[in-house]
Formats: structure tokens, C-alpha cells, sequence
């Protein structure tokens, strides 16, 4: 196939890193990509926010499959045009895609569609902010209604501090105040066409800066996968993977089908397990980063079947996706002074070295050649990767390989899977 993938993080280039590893060769472009992606596939100088020249580029090439990766694209309405001059694309509609593009609309679906999560309350100004804390109590949570990279939330038992995290999102819209849900968190990705959903692996994602989950929240500091620890609370996987499939993933999807705006991509469930049940923190409208670096190298199918098959209608007569039994960790390595103001423009080395221990592979996020010099340019700058038989060998085959990168003031988590790889 003629694929056309839009991004230019790590998840984009696991992405094409799965659909490199299948027995069809097929023609992968990139807009914009980065200097991994670059070896991987034949870069592209176009805008992924332009619906226009995302279409003209896929008319002149003949793309088969477009494939979006990131939120903001399919926000802007980037998949609208392309689905309507027949070309298939995996990514919802600009209508569908506020499922992720406003928590305010995710919460009206999931109460129409009877989806089990946490109580909230829209709150347009300080007045507003400071009742709806007061009457949730602490710990607080507070939420930027629109998109905000991964790092709208904040979940402080600090009241001011929770006022001024939503003073910073009000001058642009509004935010939403949450009750605060314990317990332990899963990611869960679902293929959708618009009518049927087949569910992926689940992950677990580390949000917080530093370890021991403190520091500010981020886009994502690493991941693994499986979840041997759902026995214990649901019997299996398998029988974890079902519940949530009939009593979130499918109601959701019908609901949006059944008010005129079908969501036709990857819609990734964010999930926390409490006392009370299974209950939904947020969706996503795109693949998950860093998840998807340890989700999709389990993958046995194609991916490119799968995609197309969603993006064409016809998901239905695809069997199940299946996983390997290996396991996969994720450490990702981000730029000093991140997330608030990362320091860019530092050179790279060691990825060919880390890349030398078994098992272990590097996913590009923000990296770009210069002078002949690989730099971060980037706040997350890359995600190590390994897939091992037991999350102890694929933890250590992990940071074995990050420990053979360098970048000046460099920063990553160093208890990534430490739980799971004790158990």
C-alpha cells in the first residue's frame, strides 16, 4: 500500500516501525516526521494541520491509506476532506474528533451513553472554579477543557495551586473540575470503523516528571505491557479487555454513531480502576505515546490491514488483533527543564549503541538532523524500547540502552516497570 502517516513524534514512528516489520513492502510517507522517521520512510514537506494540502498531496500520490497520528490534526478537521473524495483515513472527523478536542463534550457523551465516570462540573470563570473545588474537595482535579499536550491536569491537594492551574487555562475556555478517582490506571486502545470496535492490548503509562510519581504531569515518561496484575482484579486480560469492550468502548461509539458523528480511528480509553468499577478519566482520539510503543511491537496481525480495515468500514471481518506473549517496556528520555521550558538544540549520541542490545529498539519523538548532528529540538525527545520474555529482562535491556545515549541535561524516570518486574 501507499500509506501517508501525519506526525513527527515517537508514536508516529512506532507506527511505521510496525508497518516496516510486515511481509508487504509498502510506500510510507511522512509530514513532517523526524530524523528516525526519516530512515524509515520518505519525509514529506507539508503542513498537517492543512486539510487542503493533505488532500492534494494524497490525490498526487495515490495514497491508499492516510493514517493521523496526533490530536490537533484531526481537530482542525484534517480527516473530513480526505473521507470525503473516498480516500480511506484512519483518524475521526473534525465532529467526532471533540471527543478528545473538549472533556466537556466527552462527558455529555459518556452520560448519554451510560459510561461510567467520575463526577464534574464546567467551570467559564474563577467564581465558578472556586465553588466546584470546594464541593468536590481535595485532592483536587483540574482539567483545560481543550487540548493541552498532555499536560492540561492537575491533581493537587494544594488549593491554590489548583486555582492557578485553572486561572492559566481560563483566558482561553473554560476548565473542568473533577472528583478526584483512586486506584490504579490502564490505557486501552480500540479500533473503531463507525460501527464495530476491536480492542488492542492494554498499557500502563507513567505521567509524573520524577519517580515515585511526583513532579509535574507530562505527556508521558514511559509504559509497559501486558497487565499480568488484571488477574488478580478481573481473572485475566482477556476478561478485563471484554468488560470494558461491552460496557465503555461500544456504548460510546454507538452513541456517537446514533448523533450523526461516527468515530472512525483509534479511540484510547483512559482508565482508572476503583473500589466502585472500572470508570473513564478521558478519551483520546489517537493513538496513545508512549503506550503505543509498547502496545504495537506485541502486535501479530498487520497493522496495516487492521488500520485499513477500520478506516474502510469493514472491521468486522477482521478476527480479533492478537499479541505475543513477550513483554514491553518504554523508558522515555526528555530534554532538561521539561515540560515547562525544555532546553533544545543538544546533541544526541548513542542511539546506534543502544540500539546494539538485544531487544532493545529507539522510537524518534523530537529529533532532527543538523550540521550533520543529531539534536533534540524537543521536550520528550525519544522513547527506548524493549520487548524481552519477563518485564526484568526487558527492563533492564531498556535502560541498558538509555544508558548508552547521551544528551547534556537529559532526564527520565528510572522506575519504569520496577512494580511488574518484581512480581
Amino acid at each position: 500500500m501507499r500509506i501517508l502517516v501525519l506526525g513527527s513524534g515517537a508514536r508516529e514512528h512506532a507506527i511505521i516501525l510496525a508497518l516496516r516489520s510486515e511481509a508487504e513492502t509498502h510506500a510510507i510517507f511522512a509530514a513532517p516526521g523526524n530524523a528516525g522517521i526519516a530512515r524509515e520512510a520518505h519525509l514529506v514537506d507539508l503542513d498537517p494541520l492543512d486539510p487542503t494540502a493533505v488532500l492534494e498531496f494524497a490525490k498526487t500520490e495515490a495514497v491508499d491509506l492516510v493514517v493521523v497520528g496526533p490530536e490537533a490534526p484531526l481537530v482542525a478537521g484534517v480527516a473530513d476532506p480526505l473521507r470525503a473524495h473516498g480516500i480511506p483515513v484512519f483518524g475521526p472527523g473534525k465532529a467526532a474528533a471533540q471527543l478528545e478536542g473538549s472533556k466537556t463534550y466527552a462527558k455529555r457523551i459518556m452520560d448519554a451513553a451510560g459510561v461510567p465516570t467520575g463526577r464534574s462540573a464546567r467551570a467559564g470563570d474563577l467564581a465558578a472554579v472556586e465553588a466546584a473545588l470546594d464541593a468536590y474537595g481535595a485532592p483536587y482535579v483540574v482539567k483545560a477543557d481543550g487540548l493541552a499536550a498532555g499536560k492540561g491536569v492537575i491533581v493537587t491537594s494544594d488549593r491554590a495551586a489548583a486555582i492557578t492551574h485553572a486561572e492559566t487555562y481560563l483566558p482561553t475556555g473554560a476548565v473542568l473540575i473533577e472528583e478526584f478517582l483512586s486506584g490504579p490506571e490502564v490505557s486501552l486502545f480500540f479500533l473503531s470503523d463507525g460501527d464495530h470496535v476491536a480492542p488492542l492490548s492494554p498499557a500502563q503509562d507513567f505521567k509524573r516528571l520524577r519517580d515515585g510519581d511526583e513532579g509535574p504531569n507530562t505527556g508521558g515518561m514511559g509504559a509497559y505491557s501486558p497487565l499480568p496484575w488484571l488477574t488478580d482484579r478481573f481473572g485475566g486480560e482477556d476478561e478485563f479487555v471484554d468488560h470494558v469492550t461491552r460496557a465503555i468502548a461500544e456504548p460510546v461509539i454507538r452513541q456517537m454513531d446514533a448523533e450523526g458523528t461516527p468515530f472512525i480511528g483509534l479511540l484510547y480509553a483512559g482508565l482508572i480502576l476503583t473500589e466502585q468499577g472500572v470508570r473513564v478519566i478521558e478519551f483520546n482520539a489517537r493513538f496513545g505515546d508512549p503506550e503505543t510503543q509498547v502496545v504495537l511491537p506485541r502486535l501479530v496481525d498487520p497493522l496495516s490491514r487492521l488500520l485499513l480495515a477500520a478506516a474502510s468500514g469493514t472491521l468486522e471481518d477482521e478476527p480479533r488483533p492478537a499479541f505475543a506473549d513477550a513483554t514491553a517496556v518504554t523508558v522515555v528520555l526528555a530534554s532538561e527543564g521539561y515540560p515547562e521550558a525544555p532546553l533544545t538544540g543538544r546533541v544526541l549520541t548513542g542511539i546506534d549503541r543502544a540500539e546494539e542490545v538485544d531487544g532493545v529498539h529507539v522510537a524518534h519523538a523530537a529529533t532532527a538532523l543538523q550540521g550533520g548532528e543529531l539534536v533534540a529540538t524537543g521536550g520528550r525527545v525519544l522513547s527506548v524500547v524493549a520487548t524481552g520474555t519477563t518485564f526484568a529482562e526487558a527492563r533492564a535491556a531498556a535502560y541498558e540502552g538509555l544508558e548508552r545515549i547521551r544528551l547534556d541535561g537529559g532526564q527520565f524516570r528510572t522506575d519504569i516497570a520496577a512494580r511488574v518486574a518484581q512480581d
